[in-house]
């Protein structure tokens, strides 16, 4: 078996902050079980929403919960009717006091967790599996992203026997903690069986100390290199390859050079180099 880390746990205290903030003590188990029902319960409640994720901060008496959601309006509700009432259900969940903050992803195609929701609803909605991961990558990389894969595994199209397909594009150098790595896992409940889609999206890299506070450092964009890599170096080299394509060197000393291919005398003219230039091509003749 393969062992790989978990790409978001690899970088926790590193460029990575928790997605629960608070202190155990004795009964830390409780906590932690409370939590998950809380962030299961709100990705049922607002599965429409588009949220990425979960922030959960704890106080001796109140509990803070930040939802990170993609459209606010659907969360909040009209003038915060909608907002009221999910606080009210998770006080009786939890029986304690909560807070709610409503934070808004300006890019959503930048965040995992949304790009591999939004892969899994098109292969529900039985849209070719392969079309919807190139529509996915070339939408991630337009919005500047230093690399992206996707992978699907399952019965693909209806397939008899499940696979494993992917695609990537640009880098996502796995093993560099400093790489801002965003990564997430969602399923598509299809006629035929579960399709899980895994998401990897390289957003560059961080430089320096970076604050680790859940609500700063996982939503900011990289500091330090951001979008493509430094200096376009993939349009710079097709360019010098055309430059050697069309230049002096096919032309002149390949094609129409007095040296190579016309033998003793130029085939154009006396001193002809080119072999389209006019003045030297009529020359001798």
């Amino acid at each position: 078996m393969g062992q790989k880390a978990h790409p978001i746990g690899n970088r926790l205290g590193i460029i990575r902050g928790w997605d629960s903030n608070w202190f155990g003590g004795n009964n830390y188990s409780d906590k932690l079980v409370e939590d998950e029902k809380i962030r299961k319960y709100l990705s049922a409640r607002i599965n429409k929403g588009g949220v990425s994720k979960v922030v959960i901060e704890r106080t001796l008496k109140r509990i803070t919960v930040t939802i990170h959601t993609a459209r606010p309006g659907i969360v909040i509700g009209k003038g915060g009717s909608e907002v009221d009432k999910i606080k009210e259900e998770l006080k009786k969940l939890t029986k304690k006091e909560v807070q709610i903050n409503i934070f808004e992803i300006k890019r959503p195609e930048l965040d995992a967790q949304l790009v591999a929701e939004g892969i899994a609803k098109q292969l529900e909605a039985r849209i070719s599996f392969r079309r919807a991961m190139k529509t996915t990558i070339a939408s991630t990389m337009r919005m500047g992203a230093e690399g992206i894969k996707v992978m699907t595994s399952g019965r693909l199209g209806g397939a008899e026997m499940a696979r494993t397909e992917q695609y990537k594009e640009g880098r996502i150098p796995l093993h560099t903690f400093r790489a801002d790595i965003d990564y997430a896992l969602a399923e598509a409940l299809t006629t035929y069986g579960k399709i899980g889609v895994k998401v990897w999206i390289c957003k560059g890299e961080v430089y320096g100390k970076r604050d680790l506070s859940p609500n700063i450092g996982g939503t900011s964009s990289a500091s330090g290199k951001g979008g493509r890599p430094e200096g376009n170096a993939g349009y710079g080299d097709r360019g010098d390859r055309r430059d050697n394509r069309g230049g002096g060197d096919r032309g002149g000393d390949r094609r129409g050079g007095g040296n190579n291919r016309g033998g003793g005398a130029n085939r154009g003219g006396g001193n002809s180099q080119n072999r389209g230039g006019g003045a030297n091509r009529g020359g001798g003749r």
